[in-house]
């Protein structure tokens, strides 16, 4: 099982880079306001994981440089686990106003950078 898991993987994470998507391009005051604003994000995430490479890509999509650390290693395994509350991935961890708000599952995941990231952009605009 676990060879068949690596090869899946492998084939997972060559897929990701050859098709790869575009990268959002920003005039360079709206990228920093939002590199400020992802510096209290990150992603806690499996490099083949599926759904993890799905959050990644949305994240990229959007250009969002928003850190992420490999939960199966440690300390980011232990952090994940004791603040997180589990050891499942993707998961989001969510620093606002001295509060941390970890954010589990891949559709949440990317819905809250849409809406969270979409308002910075029509707010810039106007």
């Amino acid at each position: 099982m676990f060879i068949i898991r690596w090869i899946l993987g492998r084939i997972i994470l060559f897929l990701n880079f050859v098709f790869s998507p575009k990268k959002r391009q920003r005039p360079l005051a709206e990228q920093q306001q939002i590199d400020t604003q992802t510096q209290a994000l990150a992603l806690y995430q499996y490099p083949a994981c599926p759904f993890c490479v799905k959050v990644r890509r949305a994240m990229r999509r959007q250009g969002l440089n928003i850190v992420t650390h490999d939960a199966k290693k440690a300390p980011h395994k232990d952090e994940l686990v004791a603040q997180g509350g589990k050891q499942q991935v993707p998961c989001l961890r969510i620093e606002e106003n001295g509060q941390v708000q970890w954010l589990y599952e891949s559709k949440e995941i990317i819905n809250y950078l849409d809406q969270r990231f979409a308002e910075i952009a029509v707010q810039l605009s106007v």
